[in-house]
């Protein structure tokens, strides 16, 4: 598929599965969308998996946006606790589209909870509370991270997954890799068909040494592997050494997982001349999370001055990382905003475009690691490899199955796309762009609001139906302004537009028994018998009683 019928299919407001190869132009069309729904004024939540990919969209962390956080589970306090939040209530009520990138290192249940979170704020029971989704990623880049030793279920897996009606748009063109035999090996990765020709040319880029002036970027399978180099480098450089211990306070285990996500060392030393990475957005200084440069100085304070490559000259002071809940910090933590960079890990390096790089695979442990390094660089002339071994070349069998269903799903899509006509995919876009600020076919009376003719037309004694079909909007926002009408304790007689008496009676039973905050409690309790229309109404009349 190419980037412009993607482009098409966003528009059109569909739930959409966004993937492709490593180069594909992804993150390009997710920036190209966010441009289009800034244009039209429609709200939209940009996040995604880890921080450094909501960088390359300007956004934040699909954790954060949602207010799940560290966890992999909420209970119903947990819910209610969140829905008091204002800064969340804003995210959910004022995005009508929300975009997950990287959604592949995202784990199952973590998507099962922002789909009852999206519920829950938006008192709905469609799929994200009726937000146009955007899922983005590649399945065959690396997995989602496990905990406690146990292996993580893919996205893929969720329950919300099978239910959001995803439309796949699988991109097909290219644009990180330019050499052709390179990405030529790089497909023949991903079709778990590696042939000797291809193995042949990998083998000759063994300890190659690269013939450029600027340093390459050295990818590493583990952990320690990384530090090693890092320390080794920084022990070639004989100035001042300078240290940065890290600072907390708060719960000690919510402690230990800021530590290891906020990717900033307990103990930082660096020196003048030192290759850092900043690992936390500063967007006012014109630095974001994966922002490389080299310390060129210290100022009054002892804080190091970094040179960018971008030729930015940005002092780095300490900041924090914390987290908060019912409006208190549980934990806190507080150090520099940096880590060494002369080398960084291959599950570090996703979603970064290299000119020349050193990549070491001959330790990889995982299905999928070599594509991940490979693909990180932009043609064969650029790579040196310092080891390869046989799993490095090897992709999960199931991501194969899952990228040929992918690949015919998007096919599909294609067609459905081409038996649109011109104007029937205009007028697609317009209703999707229209039904978001419901906006009236009919002139309204000059100087009325649209809550003062949804009220006009109650006390008329009109039905919802009526209400929503004469002011051309959904029966969900006449009941929305209902809602709010009487939240002012406006004086608003609706006992026409509520169910039989036996029924009203039934209803408030099952908020008594399931508390009145959230509707899908009550939702169950009643065996799905009454839509959530129904129960706003009913709530709404109880409440302000």
């Amino acid at each position: 598929m190419k980037q412009t019928q993607a482009l098409d299919i966003l528009k059109t407001g569909k739930n959409v599965f966004l993937t492709g190869s490593a180069g594909s132009g992804k993150t390009y069309v997710l920036n190209s969308y966010i441009e289009y729904l800034r244009k039209n004024k429609i709200g939209v939540g940009i996040t995604a998996a880890t921080g450094i990919a909501a960088t390359h969209l300007g956004g934040t962390t699909i954790h954060s946006w949602s207010g799940i956080g560290i966890k992999d589970k909420l209970d119903n306090n947990d819910i209610k606790s969140l829905l008091k939040k204002p800064y969340l209530k804003k995210h959910f009520y004022n995005n009508d589209v929300l975009i997950i990138d990287e959604v592949s290192m995202l784990h199952a249940q973590q998507l099962d909870l922002v789909n009852t979170l999206c519920q829950a704020f938006r008192q709905s029971i469609q799929p994200f509370g009726g937000l146009q989704v955007i899922l983005s990623g590649d399945f065959f880049q690396l997995p989602p991270i496990g905990r406690n030793g146990q292996e993580a279920q893919w996205v893929t897996e969720s329950e919300i997954w099978q239910n959001m009606d995803l439309n796949v748009c699988y991109l097909t063109e290219q644009y990180r890799q330019e050499d052709v035999i390179f990405l030529n090996i790089l497909n023949e990765i991903r079709d778990g068909k590696v042939s000797d020709n291809s193995k042949r040319l990998l083998l000759e880029r063994l300890n190659k040494e690269i013939d450029h002036k600027l340093e390459p970027t050295k990818l590493y399978t583990h952990n320690v592997d990384v530090e090693a180099i890092n320390l080794q480098e920084l022990s070639k450089i004989r100035s001042q050494p300078y240290s940065y211990l890290m600072k907390s306070r708060g719960n000690k285990k919510v402690s230990e997982i800021l530590k290891k996500s906020c990717l900033a060392p307990e103990n930082l030393i660096i020196k003048k001349g030192a290759k850092v990475m900043f690992v936390k957005n500063n967007f006012e200084e014109g630095v974001v999370n994966g922002t490389v440069g080299r310390v060129v100085d210290f100022d009054e304070n002892n804080f190091p001055i970094i040179a960018t490559s971008t030729g930015l000259e940005v002092t780095a002071y300490p900041t924090e990382w914390m987290i908060e809940e019912d409006g208190r910090t549980v934990s806190q933590i507080k150090q520099l905003p940096l880590r060494l960079a002369w080398a960084i890990t291959v599950h570090k390096s996703q979603g970064l475009s290299l000119d020349l790089a050193e990549v070491d695979l001959s330790k990889s442990f995982t299905a999928g690691m070599g594509y991940v390094a490979l693909s990180r660089v932009r043609s064969l002339e650029g790579l040196a490899l310092k080891g390869l071994n046989e799993l490095a070349l090897q992709v999960d069998q199931n991501i194969l199955d899952s990228d040929k269903q992918f690949r015919s799903m998007s096919e599909e899509t294609i067609k459905a796309l081409k038996s649109f006509s011109k104007e029937d995919k205009t007028r697609a876009q317009k209703i999707f762009v229209k039904d978001i600020f419901d906006k009236p076919i009919k002139v309204k009376k000059k100087g009325i609001s649209k809550k003062a003719n949804t009220k006009k037309m109650v006390q008329k004694g009109m039905s919802i139906n009526e209400i929503a079909e004469e002011q051309d909007f959904t029966k969900s926002t006449i009941i929305k302004h209902i809602e709010e009408i009487l939240d002012k304790k406006d004086k608003l007689d609706i006992k026409h537009l509520l169910p039989k008496k036996k029924d009203c009676e039934k209803i408030r039973s099952a908020f008594n028994e399931c508390g009145w905050d959230l509707l899908k409690p009550a939702f169950e309790y009643l065996d799905e018998k009454f839509d959530y229309n129904t129960l706003k109404l009913v709530r709404a009349y109880y409440i302000n009683l």
